[in-house]
């Protein structure tokens, strides 16, 4: 099979905070904005190309019930709910270029018992942002 990743989605609480992070801290292009309000479905990804970040209002299938949505408020606001790793070949640099940004800091750039080193960030509505360093 020839697979490829298109797009990630993580869920916003709101689209202005989230432009701030992943377009201005993080130096993503947005591709696509589409919507009003809260009810934004935004795409972002790195100028380069390859795999898209969709920036989406959470809970919106109207399948999901108000228990669930509210599940999801609680995880999103403890940072337990989305996640995504990216990678860089300089973390330390653009640890300090986010951290200057004045972004949620969870972790300093460290080397990790595992092999990689990496730093993490909480975006604006709790998701954990961990940036690798690319080998």
């Amino acid at each position: 099979m020839d697979l490829s990743i298109q797009h990630a989605f993580i869920p916003h609480t709101d689209p202005e905070a989230s432009l701030a992070f992943y377009r201005d801290a993080l130096g993503f292009e947005v591709t696509n904005d589409v919507g009003s309000g809260t009810m934004r479905w935004i795409t972002v990804g790195p100028p380069a190309g390859g795999t898209t970040i969709v920036l989406t209002p959470p809970a919106v299938d109207p399948g999901i019930t108000d228990h669930e949505r509210q599940t999801i408020a609680e995880l999103m606001a403890k940072g337990a709910y989305a996640a995504i790793v990216l990678a860089t070949p300089d973390v330390d640099a653009v640890f300090a270029a986010v951290e200057a940004t004045g972004a949620d800091v969870v972790q300093e750039p460290a080397d990790q018992p595992y092999g990689v080193r990496d730093c993490a960030f909480r975006d604006p509505a709790g998701a954990m942002v961990r940036i690798q360093q690319r080998n």
